[in-house]
């Protein structure tokens, strides 16, 4: 496999992937979307958007698509369906999106089908990661020898990765934890307590591991780096978009006005009426998801969530 990685996507996400890898001593190429961006971060070797974390030299920067053994795709979710036509026919594709297409309700292994792919998931704030602050991530990919190079091509110092098979079940992790997170916010925003944070995040681990395995993923995926490595960091951590974003509906803002005061996408509020609608094509019981999504919609209010969530019927764990 060249070992050649071309990051596409230019965000907090992907450059802190850029960063990371190029300080490591690979061949890094980092893709902007907008050509004058693409100029501005060559210019000054950074990104407003991951302040105070200089690229390294060898790290190009271009609004040309390019060509590398490792394409890895950290643009947002919605958009991904987009570039993928424009991305060349070789090299081993990577998927660092998180979430499920709006429209077709399909998580990004599925969108990127027939084309073998793997993925790239787990608790990794942007910041840390350019900082070389230790992480650990899972790199999910069917065939072995696909998991095995990358995993060999990725790895850094400060980044230690952990191989599986479970594509499905670890891109089901990485989506769903976004809404769990915001239920979280939402919790602590509204002062509801650690308590009741601490039961969401588990009755959250709960409901995404059942519609992993409606899926055809496994349960127990849910339970490592891509499933409860994530959701804790996002559903605790004060820099998670969507967490900040619970938080603040929770202490009463409106939706639309903290959008509005944003420039990076909160992945978090697409994925909840897709992840809700799918869980309901398969008839899976998400209670949580289904709450969040009535809190999105302004079908529900925090007060009123929360009362139908403590009403539901009694039954064992």
């Amino acid at each position: 496999m060249n070992s050649s990685i071309a990051v596409i996507g230019a965000g907090a996400w992907g450059t802190a992937l850029a960063i990371l890898l190029a300080r490591a001593g690979r061949e890094v190429t980092l893709w902007a979307r907008d050509a004058g961006r693409a100029a501005a971060m060559r210019e000054r070797r950074e990104n407003p958007r991951l302040p105070g974390m200089v690229l390294p030299p060898g790290l190009e920067v271009t609004a040309a698509m390019p060509e590398a053994g490792i394409l890895l795709l950290t643009v947002p979710m919605q958009h991904l369906r987009g570039i993928l036509p424009r991305l060349p026919g070789t090299g081993a594709l990577v998927l660092g999106c998180k979430g499920l297409e709006a429209k077709t309700l399909l998580l990004p292994p599925e969108l990127a089908a027939p084309r073998p792919c793997a993925v790239l998931t787990g608790p990794n704030f942007a910041h840390e990661l350019a900082a070389g602050l230790p992480a650990a991530a899972v790199l999910a990919a069917r065939e072995a020898g696909m998991r095995a190079a990358l995993i060999a091509a990725l790895h850094t110092p400060s980044l230690r990765l952990y191989g599986s098979a479970d594509v499905i079940g670890a891109a089901l992790g990485g989506a769903a934890k976004n809404v769990i997170a915001i239920a979280a916010g939402a919790v602590m925003g509204a002062g509801l307590g650690e308590n009741a944070r601490a039961a969401l995040i588990t009755r959250g681990l709960a409901e995404i591991a059942r519609l992993a395995a409606a899926l055809g993923g496994r349960a127990e995926t849910v339970s490592g780096l891509s499933g409860l490595g994530d959701l804790l960091l996002t559903c605790t951590g004060a820099s998670s978009r969507n967490f900040s974003l619970g938080f603040a509906m929770g202490r009463g803002e409106r939706l639309e006005d903290i959008l509005a005061g944003r420039s990076a996408v909160t992945e978090g509020v697409a994925t909840a009426p897709a992840l809700a609608a799918r869980a309901r094509a398969l008839g899976v019981d998400m209670p949580i998801t289904q709450a969040v999504t009535r809190l999105l919609s302004g079908e529900m209010d925090i007060p009123r969530t929360l009362a139908a969530l403590m009403s539901r019927d009694l039954k064992d764990e």
